[in-house]
Order: C-alpha cells, then structure tokens, then sequence
C-alpha cells in the first residue's frame, strides 16, 4: 500500500477539482504510542473538518449504532463502516481512508460515484473528472442521497458556481 502523504498528495492535487484546490484538505494519522497504531481521519474544508472519524469511537459509539444483521455483518465480516450512519458517528478511522483509497484508485469515476461506501463516492464528487455536466445531472436525485453526501455535493456545486 502506499503512504499517507502519497495517498494525500493524489487526492488533493492529481484527483481533486481545481476549484476546490487549496481549500479541501485530506487528513489521517496513526498514533505510534497507541499499543495497536489505531488513529484518526478527517475531511477539511477551508479548515473545518466536515466530516471525522476515530478509531476510538468505534468503542464509545457502539451502543448508538444499529444493531441489525446488516451492521452486525459489516462490522465483523467486513470491517466497512461507510455509511451515513458510520459518517455522522465518526466511526471510521484511517485504515477505512485507506480501504477507501484503494477502491477508489483502482476504479472508473461512474463506479465510484456508485460506491456502496460513502468516503468512496465523497472522493468521486471532489474529483476533477466530475464535470460541471455531472453535477447538473446528479442535482436531479441528489435529495435520494445520504445528508453527508449532499453536503459535500453541495460545496462542489457552489466551487463550481452551479449554487
């Protein structure tokens, strides 16, 4: 796998819109005095992070989480916790960053902005190759879409100067 700062160099300078260059900033960290390394992830916009996630919350959080066979299966099956529930909890970290990286790295721009899992699709909206043609297109169902990933929709638009 690649490093942090390869991965985030791709993300903000080769994927990320022109618009939004210099103002969304990527950022994972690992703690090395942690005795497992576990860490945290985030998405800044202009310096406020959107959305956040610590491994930690993962804990501190499970009561809140759906206890369906659905949430059962992907907490210990699939370790993917990219929904919009998991997003507004913060409970992701930074290996789900990664995870989320490499699927999107490894795939077209019409399969991540289909992605199951939402940082996926949240790359995809920030991304160059999305055009100002897409994003009219998406405004038609953006309302079906989870809040944060309107949210993010929304800051692309308004970059863009659709909003």
């Amino acid at each position: 796998m690649a490093t942090w700062s390869g991965i985030r160099k791709k993300l903000e300078t080769e994927y990320l819109a022109q618009s939004l260059q210099g103002h969304i900033q990527y950022y994972a960290t690992s703690y090395s005095r942690s005795h497992d390394h576990e860490g945290r992830a985030a998405i800044r916009y202009d310096g406020k992070e959107i959305i956040k996630g610590c491994y930690w919350n993962n804990w501190a959080k499970a009561d809140m989480f759906p206890q369906d066979e659905k949430y059962e299966k992907r907490m210990k099956v699939e370790n993917a916790y990219m929904d919009d529930t998991a997003i507004k909890l913060g409970i992701f970290d930074q290996r789900c960053f990664y995870n989320a990286f490499a699927e999107f790295d490894n795939q077209d721009i019409e399969a991540s902005l289909k992605s199951e899992n939402l940082i996926v699709k949240i790359f995809a909206v920030l991304d160059r190759r999305v055009g100002k043609r897409r994003l009219r297109i998406m405004k038609e169902t953006i309302m079906e879409e989870p809040d944060t990933f309107q949210e993010f929709y929304a800051i692309r638009a308004k970059a863009e100067g659709l909003l």
